[in-house]
């Protein structure tokens, strides 16, 4: 029997290992490290075996060469699959990184444009919107005033909705203009996601790759109708 005192010790000994960089494991427990007397075992195809003894669960898994894994613990008996563990691993690393260089983050870029601002400069802004757009990103345009330009602020509503019309084939307005100060603010947010802009991306590099390599293969003649 533990005694209280016994238990108070196993416990602050656990507390200071944790405190000198120790740390639970998360793996789930295989083969030997299984220690309960039986367990609802799913077989390597995923097929219920049943409740078995832990011995005979062991000894299937050496049978069929794979491990014993603990795939629900706080099941009553808790659930084990005959599984090639290594393999479980390697191939659960490989998806989730994937997952992660599939992820997208949708990004806020920022365009500053002056209320009087000339002709050239305006299709260079624009052009800068429409490339963000295409990426997938939003963007928030602020338009700036200064001195007396402060008293028209219906300069800067108006050449806010030029932009958005210039761009609405790529973007629509997310967030109306309105005053923050001495700037006007409007939000502008792409039709496509993120994750459909990188993938047109991916696809467009890889088809100059090609067309780098060996270009686009030639058309076949057509066939000439025969004489009668």
């Amino acid at each position: 029997m533990v005694t209280p005192n016994r238990r108070y010790a196993a416990v602050r000994q656990a507390v200071a290992w944790c405190y000198r960089g120790g740390s639970i494991s998360a793996e789930p427990r295989i083969n030997d490290r299984i220690r309960v007397p039986e367990v609802r075992l799913v077989g390597p195809s995923g097929e219920q075996v049943g409740i078995v003894p832990l011995a005979k669960a062991l000894e299937l898994a050496q049978e069929y060469d794979l491990d014993l894994v603990e795939v629900a613990a706080n099941a009553r008996p808790p659930v084990c699959k005959l599984m090639d563990y290594g393999k479980f691993k390697y191939e659960s690393a490989m998806k989730a990184r994937e997952a992660r260089k599939n992820q997208a983050h949708t990004v806020i870029k920022e365009m500053k444009l002056r209320p009087k601002i000339d002709p050239h400069d305006y299709d260079t802004k624009k052009g800068h919107v429409v490339r963000f757009l295409k990426q997938g990103d939003k963007v928030k345009i602020t338009i700036m005033f200064r001195g007396r330009e402060q008293s028209r602020p219906e300069l800067g509503f108006r050449l806010l909705q030029r932009l958005a019309s210039d761009v609405e084939d790529l973007g629509f307005i997310e967030s109306n203009p309105k005053q923050d100060g001495r700037n006007m603010i409007m939000v502008l947010g792409p039709h496509k996601k993120k994750t459909e802009a990188m993938a047109e991306a991916r696809e467009a590099q890889a088809a100059r790759k090609a067309e780098r390599q060996g270009g686009a293969p030639a058309e076949e003649p057509a066939e000439e109708p025969a004489e009668a």
